[in-house]
């Protein structure tokens, strides 16, 4: 028999859940583009994004998803023949410096494996040794959505400053904006791209550029440039239009005014704070299920895990067998083993991941880790007791 009558819950790391605000603020008639409330919300959304970004930097707007804002990012600060510094602790960092690749540009990629983050002493000693100063950028996700590697950024700018090298530190924030604590300024971030589907509770199709004046410096040198990712005129438009080089991304635009509306209205340390918690939670039932089966938290340090997604070994296929089973039992569904895929598991059939990034609370959080015990024991996957207690006593605590 099926439970899942009733609304589904969409428990992966993005598209995340969209608040009832952000729908009713989309669902209107096409406005005036060339005058009237339009204008004005954009003029508020620019340095609230930046609040979010914690940097008096610029942010550029473009329609596109975040391997758009890859692009952007890179085309902006790069020529054709640059060097750029690739450390991957997952797909995503790899997704990028192909990009670049793509480019023009000659990535040397660093991995740091699937459940580690990024080793500044590596990193140090690799800028040390490029005593010509010819790698222009270093890049890293912040997290990556896949692994649920969160990197120490902080840490990783102290590495590059005490190698004495001028490149630029890029950052992608996709998965971690608005969900794990971000500061870009204080944090030496010299670019950061972000988008709207995740930590900002907006439909996927806005993405979203950041720098500071050192990019913006590099920008005078880069070639890579087109007419479209070109952030020259998005940040300083003369025209409305400029700010999108066309036509507005209407609808999201509303949507997102009301989804800064909730992170601003919450505030940013409270929504980091409301984040962690909630990925502790998840992090405990995980342990306690653990305990005596193959269920196992991707990331052993909880201060290298993401507070947006959990990736789970569970073995075999189990997997993909709970994944099934939630989603036609009990109307929730989880990601996929995204990037997580060996020799032996091909199709990432041992893995999931569980989002837990935006407009998620307590309740969905205990409602999601209830079904896939509710899973774990209608499978007969081996598991330890205790999950469900073990989460919700992280949650009293919080």
């Amino acid at each position: 028999m099926s439970l899942s009558r009733g609304s589904h819950y969409l428990a992966i790391p993005g598209p995340s859940v969209m608040p009832d605000e952000v729908l009713r603020a989309m669902h209107r008639p096409a406005p005036n583009i060339y005058t009237g409330e339009l204008h004005e919300i954009v003029d508020t959304i620019l340095p609230d994004l930046k609040r979010v970004a914690q940097t008096e930097g610029d942010v550029a707007v473009y329609i596109c998803n975040g391997h758009g804002a890859w692009e952007a990012a890179l085309s902006n600060v790069l020529s054709r023949g640059d060097k750029a510094l690739a450390l991957a602790t997952g797909i995503f960092t790899h997704g990028w410096a192909t990009v670049a690749e793509r480019l023009g540009v000659q990535v040397e990629r660093r991995d740091f494996g699937r459940s580690s983050p990024i080793d500044p002493e590596v990193v140090e000693a690799a800028l040390r040794a490029d005593t010509k100063h010819e790698i222009r950028a270093v890049l890293a996700a912040h997290v990556d959505t896949a692994t649920s590697v969160r990197n120490d950024i902080a840490a990783l700018r102290a590495a590059i400053d005490r190698a004495g090298h001028p490149a630029l530190l890029m950052v992608d924030c996709i998965a971690s904006l608005a969900v794990d604590a971000f500061r870009m300024d204080e944090w030496g971030v010299d670019v950061m791209v972000a988008a709207s589907q995740k930590g900002l509770m907006t439909p996927p199709g806005v993405a979203f550029v950041f720098f500071n004046q050192k990019a913006a410096k590099a920008r005078a040198q880069a070639d890579l440039a087109t007419h479209y990712w070109d952030w020259k005129p998005r940040v300083a438009a003369e025209e409305f239009y400029q700010y999108f080089c066309g036509t507005a991304p209407t609808h999201h635009l509303y949507g997102l005014r009301a989804a800064l509306d909730l992170l601003h209205d919450e505030g940013m340390e409270a929504a980091w704070a409301r984040h962690a918690a909630l990925a502790g939670a998840v992090w405990a039932a995980f342990d306690a299920w653990g305990a005596a089966g193959p269920l196992r938290l991707n990331v052993a340090d909880p201060a290298h895990r993401s507070h947006a997604v959990t990736t789970v070994h569970a073995g075999r296929d189990n997997g993909t067998r709970l994944r099934n089973w939630v989603s036609q039992h009990a109307g929730v569904t989880l990601g996929i083993g995204l990037g997580m895929a060996t020799e032996e598991d091909p199709a990432a059939d041992g893995h999931f991941r569980l989002g837990h990034m935006g407009y998620v609370n307590a309740q969905m959080v205990m409602g999601a880790l209830g079904t896939v015990d509710a899973g774990l024991k209608a499978l007969g996957i081996p598991h330890g007791a205790g999950g469900l207690e073990a989460a919700s006593a992280v949650l009293a605590r919080a």
